[in-house]
């Protein structure tokens, strides 16, 4: 599917491109050799191929879950204007 100059310019308006008369020859076979590059894609046989989930099948190397801060909530709840029992006490907002 090659795109003609009148498909490049509506495109660029709809993208909201400043393309002047120089660079719609150039992005439309830009845009040519994109879609040329999809259908080749496309047209490769994956039948046999089975999905990756990652292409290098490896696991995520992960810090150990440590306490890193001290627990403040009392300080925190002192200076709110309600809490009861560990909770923030607001406004009610849904009736």
């Amino acid at each position: 599917m090659a795109l003609e100059r009148t498909e490049v310019e509506k495109i660029a308006h709809l993208a909201r491109l400043g393309l002047n008369e120089a660079e719609i020859p150039q992005t439309t076979a830009t845009l040519n050799n994109i879609l040329g590059l999809i259908d080749a894609m496309q047209a490769v046989d994956t039948s046999g191929v089975e999905p990756l989930a990652h292409p290098l099948e490896t696991t995520q190397r992960l810090r150990a879950d440590e306490v890193t801060e001290l627990n403040q909530r009392d300080a925190y709840q002192a200076i709110a204007p309600a809490v009861e029992n560990g909770l923030y006490l607001v406004p009610k907002v849904i009736e």
